[in-house]
């Protein structure tokens, strides 16, 4: 796990922390909805920060004889925990407080109270997005942000990117609701807000839940790599064809690798183990995620798949 990656984690710790306590006074100060909406939305990403460091340390484990690939799957887990936390927790009281608002309004005194934690929050909030964002971008090469999400195999390099957009965005729809409540005079848009902010975490839920869940289940490794495995064991003096390349994360940066290849009828076994040999160090040497290297000797298959 990167230095940096964890320095971000804990950055978003810290920050969340302090930021639900500011909201939570100011929301106990000003009786507002949307207040209260952010500042369990902080507590449920100080919580989640908390369990991916957990998960984090969980994952380094070493092999035993009950999990012979080690933990590192350990991280996915906790990440898709995250989720269904975002989901459970600061979605669902959001949405709750918010209806219960907007069927029973009440006035907001003080509201300079809750301007002021917005633009700290803001503030906060925005040096940790920029933080996990860095981190992220430095991951992202040409791709796309979309592209550079399917292709990542750490959570945690988008999972606080997630939870730090959905936050600022959060932020903005409290500070809407609670400008509309003022000026107009209508303390039911102060509810609306919090609803705003159930539903954006909402979909922040279920945006993680799809990725960690594939992550979970187990991906391939980058197409790149495998295309490049491939034509190391292809370029093998000892193989007449290559059948298929398999690949299994996992963790972050532990693939599992798997090749079928078809050896030359006329070689004894001896020279098969020594090709086998330079075939796994030179893999590893080039791709050092990949920590198990398996050689099957099929027979030339008619179609092959990678």
């Amino acid at each position: 796990m990167a230095q940096g990656t964890k320095l971000v984690v804990y950055a978003a710790l810290v920050g969340n922390a302090l930021i639900a306590v500011t909201k939570f006074i100011a929301a106990s100060i000003t009786g507002s909805a949307a207040m209260f909406a952010e500042g369990i939305h902080s507590v449920v990403d100080t919580g989640n920060q908390g369990l991916l460091l957990y998960g984090i340390r969980r994952a380094k484990r070493p092999a035993s004889g009950r999990y012979p690939f080690g933990h590192g799957k350990e991280i996915y887990f906790w990440s898709f925990v995250v989720a269904i936390l975002i989901f459970a927790l600061g979605a669902g009281v959001s949405i709750y407080e918010g209806i219960h608002r907007t069927r029973h309004p009440e006035e907001i005194t003080d509201p300079l109270v809750n301007y002021i934690v917005i633009g700290a929050a803001v503030i906060f909030e925005g040096a940790a997005w920029w933080l996990a964002y860095r981190e992220f971008r430095a991951l992202q090469g040409a791709r796309t942000i979309a592209g550079a999400i399917r292709a990542s195999k750490d959570p945690t390099t988008f999972v606080v990117l997630f939870e730090d957009s959905a936050a600022l965005l959060g932020l903005v729809f409290a500070g809407i609701g609670l400008t509309l409540s003022q000026v107009l005079e209508m303390p039911i848009f102060d509810g609306i807000a919090s609803i705003a902010i159930g539903l954006i975490l909402t979909l922040t839920a279920i945006g993680l839940a799809i990725r960690t869940k594939s992550l979970l289940i187990g991906e391939a490794a980058d197409p790149v790599l495998v295309e490049d495995v491939r034509r190391r064991a292809g370029g093998l003096s000892a193989v007449d064809a290559v059948n298929e390349v398999l690949t299994l994360h996992m963790g972050p940066h532990y693939v599992l690798l798997n090749v079928s290849v078809d050896f030359k009828n006329s070689l004894p076994a001896g020279e098969i183990e020594q090709a086998i040999d330079r075939f796994t160090r030179e893999i590893r040497e080039a791709h050092p995620d990949i920590k198990r290297v398996f050689v099957e000797a099929e027979a030339k298959r008619l179609a092959s798949s990678g």
